[in-house]
């Protein structure tokens, strides 16, 4: 086990190493929610009425969504055929899917909390309970990074990589995303913690399995 966790450090390094390198990955989502954000801000500015917090609540949500298939999904197209054999050679397959699923859940934070203050200082902030909505942040930049790295690594092996990428995850990110809907929504009326259990503990269930589920699965996909 030490050896694994030596080997998903080294992985999220480098992958860090790779990002400070080139920089265009972090940037180009940065300027996708900035002017998403600002978009919606145009259409509501002269119909301030419309904008109820449910609408506030669901619309932040699509962003984020989108975000992290446009973040995550590119996690194994862009690695190319030769520096997977010498992946294979190097590491296990669970230390690799391990350091995907965590760096694009860092990623995933980072853009998550930037979009999230952005998006209130612009767009205004019903939020009731700020602690409870950036736990829902937490849960859902978790879940959505562990169910679109699996995906993306299995639609990696097909040629038509981003239809069957939708296709796989459209079941699974729907019923995640219908939940953090939910639990954001008793953010927003700033209701008691007791009342968002059953949501909270749906979440953490969800990304225990997913992550689970990638670190038994995935050994049986890299060998193909």
């Amino acid at each position: 086990m030490l050896i694994n966790l030596n080997e998903i450090k080294t992985l999220i390094q480098k992958e860090l190493t790779l990002e400070w390198r080139q920089k265009y990955a972090i940037s180009g989502m940065l300027l996708y929610v900035v002017s998403t954000v600002f978009v919606c801000y145009l259409s509501f500015n002269l119909r301030r009425g419309q904008l109820t917090p449910i609408v506030w609540n669901t619309l932040f949500w699509i962003i984020m969504l989108f975000t992290a298939v446009n973040a995550i999904g590119k996690s194994f197209s862009q690695e190319r055929f030769g520096r997977l054999i010498y992946y294979y050679s190097l590491c296990s397959p669970q230390a690799i899917i391990l350091s995907k699923i965590i760096y694009n859940a860092l990623v995933m934070l980072v853009l998550s909390l930037i979009g999230f203050g952005f998006y209130a200082f612009v767009l205004g902030n019903p939020v009731g309970d700020i602690g409870l909505y950036l736990i829902c942040i937490a849960l859902a930049g978790i879940g959505f990074a562990s169910v679109l790295t699996l995906v993306a690594g299995i639609a990696s092996k097909a040629d038509n990589s981003a239809t069957l990428m939708a296709v796989l995850s459209f079941p699974i990110i729907l019923p995640m995303l219908l939940m953090t809907i939910r639990l954001a929504k008793n953010a927003l009326d700033g209701l008691d913690w007791s009342v968002s259990t059953d949501e909270i503990s749906t979440l953490l269930a969800i990304d225990a399995i997913v992550v689970t589920l990638s670190y038994l699965l995935f050994p049986y996909l890299w060998k193909s």
